[in-house]
């Protein structure tokens, strides 16, 4: 999740937070309480509760992610979420060994998909980050090593994250360092803020709130995976 443009549009949607729960977080009905923006949709409040923040190490599912935030930029991230099945059908469930291949007459077939969104410059992205992948596979060992190489330092963290810390880190110094090394490398749509957006939703980092029921669920799973193995190191 992109600190700055979904808490901006969260906090324009669900403005209002309940007076029985710290601020940035709801109390559900249960009595549990969970981060302001996975509340009044239930895509959100399912993306939220199963899947955001919880490590991801395999490269397709890295490079989905990446794309999906490129497509998000300037829209909200529930038509993404919306969407997302269509995108995955229109881009051979993000195999980018098969959207490498991918050429002008496929460019054209996603221009006229109405199932995803329809911009040339990000459709393009999308097939040229595949072919950026491969070669940083045979560079890196896998995409997951070079993503996972940019977790920032528990010391270089925030010691707690609550609503105003979150609005705030829109990008880190991990993410702008990750999209200058993806640039270096070909990859295009993959901003500072993007890149961030990408270490939230993949666990690179853990932006749960403070309270928040999925925080410890999410850390416990960062403390107890293998993370990917970097050559060299």
């Amino acid at each position: 999740m992109a600190a700055r443009s979904r808490v901006r549009v969260a906090n324009a949607e669900y403005g209002r937070f309940t007076a029985d729960a710290p601020d940035g977080l709801r109390r559900r009905s249960d009595g549990s309480l969970a981060c302001w923006w996975g509340e009044g949709h239930s895509d959100y409040e399912a993306y939220h509760d199963t899947e955001w923040g919880v490590p991801v190490t395999d490269d397709v599912g890295l490079y989905e992610k990446m794309c999906l935030e490129g497509f998000q930029s300037g829209l909200s991230w529930l038509t993404i979420l919306r969407k997302r099945e269509n995108f995955r059908a229109a881009f051979s469930a993000f195999d980018f060994e098969v959207v490498a291949g991918f050429g002008d007459a496929d460019i054209e077939r996603l221009l006229g998909d109405a199932g995803i969104v329809r911009h040339r410059g990000k459709i393009e992205a999308t097939i040229n980050n595949a072919r950026a992948a491969l070669d940083m596979i045979g560079a890196h060992g896998s995409l997951a090593a070079f993503f996972w190489s940019f977790e920032p330092a528990l010391g270089d963290r925030p010691s707690v994250i609550d609503h105003s810390t979150l609005a705030s880190m829109a990008t880190t110094p991990e993410s702008t360092a990750l999209s200058k090394a993806l640039r270096k490398l070909g990859w295009r749509f993959v901003g500072p803020t993007t890149c961030y957006a990408l270490m939230q939703a993949s666990g690179i980092v853990n932006d749960h709130l403070e309270d928040c029921h999925r925080r410890p669920v999410v850390e416990s799973a960062r403390n107890t995976m293998a993370r990917p193995a970097i050559p060299g190191r």
